[in-house]
């Protein structure tokens, strides 16, 4: 199948470390045969002007509509297969991370946080990782719901609005593909890899079915406390650079 993967970040504001991750991606897709390509911020250009206004300030809500219109752009332009990773999404076990079969597929999430005193892991899915097919009727119905919502809806609004909270209620409803491997770090967790290991990242890797070989790195709680830790561009990298080593 011909595939491309996608990825894109407002340029200027690309820190050493998100660097790193997107270098991890455009090697993945070499690995597996895909064409590689980086978007600035021309991916707005993919939803109408109304969206970004009624999301202001919350941008991340405009981005999760546009990946979905630029997905179903990239299948008209002759794709076979599409798959959107987020610019903080690290590959560091390439080896292990194979195109999923089916028609689509979504990433996992077990987000580890403090909850009442004792550490929680909330098992979602998370659209970090997307990948949608020739064949594929869920993103059509999902771009469109989203676009619909976001219409109709009121600011201000949570940033995970069309996001993680519709695709895990989609899920709940019809059990959607999940990719396993595509995985997610809570600001705990990545504190837990930073030190070897703890409880945090355990809790992680048992909500997942298979060994994570891909985690989104949480990069909007970069240099923002959270469930008392504050990692920062240095842990982040440090973080990357465990993960990476063999």
């Amino acid at each position: 199948m011909k595939t491309v993967i996608l990825q894109s970040h407002t340029e200027n504001a690309l820190t050493p470390w998100l660097r790193g991750c997107l270098s991890s991606v455009e090697a993945w897709a070499a690995r597996v045969g895909a064409d590689y390509c980086f978007l600035g911020d021309e991916l707005f250009s993919h939803i109408p002007r109304w969206v970004q206004e009624k999301v202001s300030p919350q941008t991340v809500i405009a981005t999760d509509l546009a990946r979905l219109r630029l997905m179903q752009r990239a299948l008209r332009d002759g794709y076979d297969r599409v798959v959107w990773l987020d610019a903080d999404m690290l590959v560091f076990a390439p080896e292990r991370f194979q195109l999923p079969d089916g028609t689509h597929a979504v990433g996992r999430e077990a987000w580890v946080q403090q909850t009442h005193g004792s550490l929680k892991a909330y098992k979602k899915v998370h659209n970090a990782f997307l990948m949608t097919t020739t064949d594929d009727t869920f993103l059509p119905f999902y771009a469109d719901a989203a676009e619909r919502m976001l219409a109709r809806a009121t600011p201000p609004l949570v940033p995970q609005f069309i996001g993680p909270k519709l695709l895990t209620a989609l899920h709940n409803m019809t059990e959607l593909c999940v990719e396993e491997r595509a995985a997610m770090l809570s600001p705990l967790a990545l504190r837990a890899v930073l030190n070897g290991g703890g409880k945090a990242y355990e809790m992680t890797l048992e909500g997942h079915t298979v060994p994570p070989a891909a985690f989104n790195l949480s990069a909007s709680y970069c240099g923002r406390a959270s469930d008392g830790v504050c990692n920062t561009d240095a842990d982040y990298a440090a973080v990357i650079e465990k993960l990476m080593a063999p």
